[in-house]
């Protein structure tokens, strides 16, 4: 599932490539990806604005619009959600290939759910096989924490470390840190030697701020490198898996309703 950073780098694509582009038409036809709104609804809102800004908040990502010709104020905002497996492709001013990927126009169109088309001929899908994705005007944000790229240190002491849950339950709560999903949890509590089991409450400040540091490293880490499945210990989740540190057998359980992996040696 695509978590914070594949989240960060669908978010780059819209702002490098598909900002200041006037929308000439959209398919909101796919009745589901699109709910709750009814066929041409999110077309109607969007047709002769433009995209202004692309945003995210852990793996919420949105753009806002401007307004139509002669209204000064903004427009309505697009909300965007990956779901499982879903991919944004942004296509350039001729309708050729897709930006970043190389992948020809008939390819991103087989699964798209939602697309704009710019009236410089280019387009933008929400590619989504299993259908798990959304799009939707003026999402809710208001139940999301602080993105975990840039929550702070008094607030991730607060938001992380007032409760008794497990810590990695607690960091895969989006009301408490918006953007830890299951791997990039796994890889953080593995760089930070903690083990996911352990009340949250039990960490002390330095713990909690040590924590947070791991956090903010995993997810540059994981940007850079194209997505969390290149995190150090991502490969060595699995049976007869070692850890990459210190060669310890990996352990299997379930914390906070996820398959989680953990080394058996330094994060006992």
């Amino acid at each position: 599932m695509p978590e914070l950073p594949e989240v960060e780098s669908a978010r780059a694509v819209i702002e490098r490539s598909a900002l200041h582009r006037r929308i000439a038409d959209v398919d909101d036809s796919d009745s589901y990806e699109c709910r709750p709104h009814a066929p041409g609804e999110i077309r109607d809102a969007l047709v002769g604005r433009t995209l202004t800004a692309a945003r995210r908040r852990g793996k919420s990502m949105w753009c806002e619009t401007s307004g139509l010709d002669g209204d000064d104020g903004p427009g309505p905002v697009l909300g965007l959600h990956l779901g499982m497996s879903g991919r944004i492709l942004v296509g350039d001013d001729s309708g050729g290939d897709y930006v970043g990927t190389g992948r020809p126009v008939p390819t991103a169109e087989r699964f798209s759910r939602f697309s704009i088309t710019f009236d410089d001929g280019g387009t933008l899908h929400l590619v989504d096989p299993r259908r798990l994705g959304r799009a939707r005007l003026d999402p809710d944000l208001e139940a999301l924490g602080p993105d975990a790229a840039e929550v702070g240190r008094e607030e991730f002491r607060a938001r992380v470390g007032g409760s008794r849950a497990p810590l990695k339950a607690r960091l895969l709560d989006q009301s408490v840190v918006a953007g830890v999903g299951n791997l990039l949890a796994d890889e953080t509590l593995w760089q930070a030697r903690l083990s996911p089991r352990r009340p949250a409450g039990d960490l002390d400040v330095e713990t909690l701020d040590d924590l947070r540091r791991h956090l903010r490293k995993a997810v540059r880490d994981a940007i850079a490198h194209g997505g969390v499945h290149t995190g150090e210990v991502i490969e060595h989740r699995r049976a007869g898996g070692r850890c990459p540190r210190c060669g310890a057998e990996m352990v299997r359980g379930t914390v906070g309703g996820r398959t989680t992996w953990w080394c058996s040696a330094e994060q006992p």
